[in-house]
């Protein structure tokens, strides 16, 4: 699946707003404001659940990867997720 695809597909899931569990939320880190090199999915299956994360890792923008932005697609689809919440802005990661 191409990135603009992928990309506008998560972003009308984002739209939706709070609609329940499961959930997925979406954070990136980088070394600036400008370049998120890494995005964490997180997965609710239901209120006050274990969260489960995952982290995925480019050495460019991870918002521009088209494989990333295809399996984050892929996870929102499998996980049947009814809420997807995203941060826009990319927090800096020391580690």
């Amino acid at each position: 699946m191409n990135v603009d695809k992928a990309k506008k597909r998560i972003a009308k899931r984002v739209q939706r707003g709070f609609k329940g569990f499961p959930q997925i939320s979406l954070e990136y880190f980088g070394t600036t404001p400008d370049l998120a090199n890494k995005v964490v999915v997180t997965f609710l299956s239901e209120e006050n659940a274990e969260p489960q994360k995952q982290q995925f890792v480019s050495k460019h923008d991870v918002r521009e990867d088209e494989a990333i932005q295809s399996v984050i697609w892929k996870i929102i689809e499998r996980a049947d997720a009814n809420t997807v919440l995203e941060n826009q802005e990319v927090s800096t990661d020391n580690s």
